[in-house]
């Protein structure tokens, strides 16, 4: 086939809305991931004195600690919601609401009374608001994964899916950045105050970014499917009637999110006691690979457009297996410049692997029900992957002398089960619905 007969001719009309579009759905992801990475970073830092200050000092950050764990379970259930409304409703309307239960709950936890104001109830509705946050990623990036891939035409769809990808770095930084101002307040200040001002940040984040993402068209292929087949009542049962593309989606994607656990969790542990390096150092090095990382995934989600999906998913795959063992004895070294250069070389491999993921999922469904599909499959790998660092970890209680070497085999044995299942993937329909004009008007 041509060149000619694959590109969609695009009026500038057309154009401007997919501009839009991918900027609202790289915006919109960034400000989803600041929440959620600014809520670990407080986990670790102060939201165990304040909110389980009743228990001891290192069981107190534990409970902390722990509730990042429900972020992750719950993600799923995010899905199934959200991906419910995204393909009954349109996908505009799920990452609306998304991005409202975002910023409510996290602007809501810069406003909670600690355990001294008001007891046990202040543990309890972190937790709450945790949760809430859980369901909000879960359901987020399916809507601005598909709002981007289904408004590009069929050649640059790796390329427009990807911008989603490089929202979650964006979104990481600016965490990092706001936290880092907030930390040089003496320690007093911000155990007090400092704390919740970055919380309380995210409202006017998210009315900026609801502001773009109210102006862009719904989905023109959700709006088409929708004139030519109606909507399914319940869509989740569509994907369990035939749940491949849904178990393919999960064990294509959870290697990259084990790799993402090791590299982003578990490495800041790693490099803090066997490499003995400040935890500040550790974090400046993750800032610089976030930052090294959205271009990255642009890049490959760009490249995955002109080589293929499978090409440089898999690419990533294989190289991120290989180096975890070299990732992990370069933060042995306790060398600051040695550590940049281990995170910088990890997110090449991320990068290559998250870049053109968005693209790849949403090609193996329908558009009846792809936001509840792919949205489901996806969540469910990010939650097993959340639980990486919980096993990683458990080599070092148990005092294993060979710990890299036990780390790397597990992400050589997820790299080869992923590998193994994304080369047998195939796309719902050999040739992909073409996305209808990006000027179609917003259904009701």
């Amino acid at each position: 086939m041509t060149a000619s007969t694959t590109t969609t001719v695009r009026t500038d009309t057309e154009k401007r809305e997919l501009r839009k579009v991918l900027w609202s759905a790289w915006l919109g992801t960034a400000i989803e991931f600041y929440d959620f990475a600014l809520y670990t970073a407080m986990a670790t830092l102060v939201l165990g004195p304040l909110f389980f200050n009743n228990l001891d000092p290192l069981v107190a950050t534990i409970a902390s600690l722990s509730t990042l764990a429900l972020g992750y379970i719950v993600r799923p259930l995010g899905a199934i919601i959200f991906g419910h409304f995204g393909d009954r409703l349109g996908r505009k309307v799920s990452l609306v609401v998304t991005m409202l239960l975002m910023g409510g709950a996290t602007t809501a936890i810069g406003l909670l009374p600690t355990l001294d104001q008001i007891g046990q109830l202040a543990p309890i509705l972190l937790i709450v608001l945790r949760i809430l946050q859980g369901i909000g990623v879960g359901g987020e990036w399916g809507g601005a994964a598909l709002m981007a891939y289904e408004h590009a035409p069929k050649e640059r769809r790796g390329f427009a899916g990807s911008v989603v990808n490089a929202g979650t770095p964006a979104g990481v930084v600016l965490a990092s950045g706001v936290l880092a101002l907030f930390l040089l307040l003496p320690a007093d200040q911000f155990n007090s105050w400092g704390w919740r001002v970055p919380f309380l940040l995210s409202a006017l984040l998210v009315v900026f970014a609801l502001w773009i993402r109210l102006k862009v068209s719904e989905s023109p292929v959700f709006l088409q499917e929708v004139k030519e087949n109606g909507r399914d009542r319940v869509p989740l049962l569509r994907v369990l009637k035939s749940p491949f593309g849904a178990i393919l989606t999960l064990l294509v994607a959870v290697s990259p999110f084990v790799y993402n656990s090791l590299v982003n969790s578990f490495g800041l542990l790693w490099a803090v006691e066997g490499g003995q390096l400040q935890r500040s150092d550790v974090l400046f090095a993750q800032t610089i690979a976030a930052l090294a990382n959205i271009p990255l995934a642009l890049f490959f989600g760009w490249l995955s457009d002109r080589v293929g999906r499978k090409l440089v998913i898999g690419a990533g795959m294989v190289g991120a297996a290989l180096y975890s063992m070299v990732f992990l004895l370069l933060l042995q070294s306790g060398n600051l410049g040695l550590t940049v250069l281990a995170y910088v070389g990890a997110v090449v491999f991320m990068a290559a692997m998250f870049g053109p993921i968005s693209a790849f999922i949403s090609e193996l469904f329908s558009a009846k029900a792809r936001y509840t599909g792919a949205s489901l499959g996806y969540q469910l790998a990010s939650t097993i992957g959340g639980l990486a660092p919980a096993i990683f970890s458990s080599f070092l209680v148990a005092g294993l002398g060979q710990t890299a070497v036990w780390v790397s085999a597990v992400m050589l044995g997820m790299g080869l089960l992923s590998l193994i299942f994304l080369l047998i993937a195939r796309p719902y329909r050999t040739v992909v619905e073409p996305a209808a004009p990006a000027s179609v008007p917003v259904g009701a």
